[in-house]
């Protein structure tokens, strides 16, 4: 726990802020995006009939990422979540279901404090307070395939392990199965992997738009590997 909880800490005030947000070309239709940069999932705009879900734009596999998620008020049904899963975790359901976790495809936390993969699940934490806002912290570990989950500050403890040995490529996933529910990306950021990383990021903290990238004194080659990071 306290290593965990260390590993945040230093993310927050020594790692990088990310610019990664949902996938507007990686969703169930009954999610509508809004806001900064799609950072805002709306889940089934009129009624639910089923289960909708969206992936981020941020592979995860390499290093050390921490990002939260600001739910709304409207916290109910049978099944709202967040975790990780593969370009083959599915991301729409006509029914009302677990979706992340529902296979080998995904690893996920629903509201009711139960964690699911490969279609079983366990007590993981208490239930969420129904109709109440929270802020569901997630960190993700690469070099020890940790998945952790904080809610509203507070540490829950390491939810899974040996993702570190899953070769195809790791995205965040949210999912809800209620009408008119919303989640709001907020702080995302990364711990350095390399003293090259480290500069990327001190560059791209001066740049205030992606397309001022082809504007430096830089090698084709360099600017590339700038906008890995920067789209």
């Amino acid at each position: 726990m306290v290593r965990s909880y260390q590993q945040t800490t230093e993310l927050l005030n020594n790692g990088f802020e990310e610019q990664w947000t949902w996938n507007k070309k990686d969703k169930s239709h009954e999610v509508r995006l809004y806001g900064t940069k799609f950072q805002t999932a709306h889940f089934h705009p009129n009624w639910s009939n089923g289960t909708a879900g969206v992936r981020g734009s941020q592979v995860l596999n390499d290093g050390r990422h921490y990002w939260e998620i600001k739910v709304s008020q409207r916290i109910f049904g049978t099944s709202m979540m967040f975790g990780v899963g593969t370009r083959r975790a599915r991301l729409h359901v006509d029914a009302f279901v677990n979706m992340l976790g529902e296979d080998g495809q995904s690893w996920g936390l629903s509201h009711k404090g139960l964690l699911w993969h490969s279609g079983r699940w366990r007590q993981y934490t208490t239930p969420f307070k129904e109709n109440e806002a929270t802020v569901v912290g997630m960190l993700f570990d690469g070099n020890e395939g940790t998945l952790s989950f904080f809610k509203d500050g507070t540490y829950l403890g390491v939810a899974f392990s040996g993702l570190n040995e899953i070769e195809e490529e790791l995205f965040p996933i949210v999912c809800s199965t209620a009408a008119k529910t919303e989640m709001t990306l907020g702080v995302r950021r990364r711990g350095y992997v390399s003293l090259q990383d480290r500069c990327r990021a001190t560059i791209l903290s001066k740049v205030k738009q992606n397309n001022d990238i082809d504007n430096l004194p830089l090698p084709r080659r360099i600017k590339s590997f700038l906008k890995d990071v920067a789209k």
